[in-house]
C-alpha cells in the first residue's frame, strides 16, 4: 500500500512539471563536427497530433535558451502566446568563429559562412524531421549573435519571419543594408530591437542610431518595435526584452482583452460571431497555424452578442463551443444561454442540468450551473 501512495505522488508531481529541456547532438557536415542543442517542446506535445507549432531558434543557447524557453512556457500557459518549439544552439566554445564576417564585405565568411549554411541546410531540416514545427520561425540573438541573425533577412526567401535582436553589435554597413531590405520585404516580418541606458556605450550608440534609420522604413509588411530600457545593462536587458518581443510578435494571437472588446468587437460592422471567425482566420493566415479556440474569447463574443441582442451569433457560438468543448460544462452553459435567450426555458433547463455531468471549465463550474438551473426554474413557474 505504501508503494501505491508513492506511485500516486510521483504521478501527480510528474503531471505538474513544466516543460523540460531535451538535450541532443547534431552531426554537421557544414561545421565538420557536432553541435549541442537544447530543445523545449510544449507541455502537452503529442508527436502523433497533426498540430504544428512555431519554431524559435535561439543562438548563444548556453545562456540565452533558458530565459527564452521560460518566457514561452509561462506565457503560453496563460494562452497569451501559442505553444512553441524552442531550440537553443550551444556556442560557448565556437562563438567568435560562428559569427565571423569578412572585414571587407562585412558578410559571413570562413567559419561564419559555414555556420550560416548550417542553420538553413542542416539544423532546420533536423528539427522539422523530428518535431511538428510550422513555417513560422523566430530567431533570437544577443550582441554578436543579434548582429548575425540579420544576415538571414538578405536571403531571397528568408527562413525567419521574426527577428529578436537584443543589444546587437552591428557589423559595418549592416544598418543601411537592413533598411534597404526591410523596405522591399513581401512577407509579414517582425523585427524587435532593444538596448538599455547602461548598455555597453558603443553598442548603445549604434543601436540608437539604427533605430532612427529603421523607423524610416515604409512597408506595411514590416512590423518594428524598439525598446530602450531604464536601469538595465547589457545583460539584464535580455530578461526585459524577451517578453516585450513576444508580445510584439504575437499581438494578433492574444486573447480578446477589454480594449479590443470595446474598440473592435463592439464596433465591428458584422456580427460578433463573424468577428471571432475573422480573428481566427487572420491568425491562421498570418502565422501559418491554427489557433485553438479559447474560453476567454468565447466569453467575450457571448458578452457582445448579448449586448447587441444578436441571438443568431449566440446560436452559432454555442454550436462552435459544443464542437470544441464537448466534454466541458462550457458546451452546456452556452447552449443553455442560447435557449434561454429565445425563450425556450425547458430546453435551457435541460441543457444546464446535462452540464452537471460534464467537466468544469476555467470559469464554469457546478455551482454556476446550479444557479442557472434555479434561475430558469423560477421563470418556468
Amino acid at each position: 500500500m505504501k508503494n501505491f501512495y508513492v506511485f500516486l505522488l510521483i504521478l501527480f508531481v510528474s503531471v505538474q512539471l513544466p516543460a523540460q529541456a531535451i538535450y541532443k547532438t547534431i552531426d554537421s557536415y557544414k561545421l565538420e563536427g557536432t553541435r549541442e542543442l537544447k530543445i523545449q517542446l510544449p507541455r502537452n506535445y503529442n508527436p502523433e497530433d497533426k498540430r504544428s507549432y512555431p519554431l524559435i531558434i535561439v543562438l548563444d543557447g548556453d545562456y540565452l535558451f533558458e530565459p527564452v524557453a521560460g518566457n514561452i512556457d509561462y506565457q503560453s500557459y496563460w494562452e497569451d502566446i501559442p505553444d512553441c518549439i524552442v531550440v537553443g544552439i550551444n556556442q560557448a566554445s565556437s562563438r567568435v568563429d560562428d559569427f565571423y564576417y569578412d572585414e571587407e564585405t562585412y558578410f559571413p565568411s570562413h567559419n561564419g559562412a559555414a555556420f550560416y549554411e548550417f542553420m538553413a541546410a542542416e539544423l532546420l531540416p533536423f528539427i522539422e524531421d523530428q518535431y511538428n514545427a510550422s513555417n513560422f520561425r523566430i530567431v533570437v540573438g544577443h550582441d554578436l549573435s543579434a548582429n548575425f541573425i540579420n544576415y538571414y533577412m538578405f536571403k531571397d526567401d528568408p527562413i525567419f519571419r521574426a527577428y529578436v535582436t537584443l543589444s546587437p553589435d552591428f557589423a559595418p554597413e549592416m544598418v543601411n543594408r537592413l533598411q534597404q531590405r526591410m523596405n522591399i520585404l513581401t512577407d509579414e516580418t517582425f523585427y524587435y530591437m532593444a538596448t538599455a541606458d547602461a548598455d555597453i556605450k558603443a553598442i548603445r550608440a549604434s543601436v540608437v542610431e539604427a533605430d532612427a534609420v529603421i523607423k524610416t522604413v515604409e512597408n506595411e509588411k514590416f512590423h518594428y518595435k524598439f525598446d530602450e530600457f531604464k536601469d538595465a545593462n547589457h545583460y539584464s536587458l535580455v530578461g526585459r526584452g524577451i517578453p516585450k518581443a513576444l508580445n510584439q510578435i504575437f499581438t494578433l494571437f492574444k486573447p480578446i482583452n477589454a480594449k479590443e472588446y470595446k474598440e473592435q468587437v463592439l464596433t465591428y460592422e458584422g456580427t460578433p460571431f463573424e468577428y471571432l471567425m475573422k480573428k481566427y482566420a487572420d491568425i491562421e493566415r498570418f502565422y501559418g497555424f491554427e489557433k485553438k479556440l479559447i474560453e476567454n474569447d468565447v466569453r467575450a463574443i457571448a458578452a457582445a452578442s448579448n449586448k447587441k441582442g444578436d441571438v443568431e451569433s449566440l446560436k452559432e457560438l454555442s454550436k462552435l463551443v459544443n464542437k470544441h468543448f464537448s466534454k466541458s460544462m462550457l458546451s452546456a452553459y452556452y447552449s443553455g444561454m442560447y435557449n434561454e435567450k429565445i425563450g425556450n426555458f425547458k430546453r435551457a433547463l435541460q441543457r444546464y442540468k446535462s452540464g452537471l455531468l460534464l467537466e468544469p471549465s476555467q470559469t464554469v463550474d457546478k455551482e454556476i450551473m446550479l444557479d442557472k438551473m434555479y434561475e430558469i426554474q423560477e421563470k418556468i413557474k
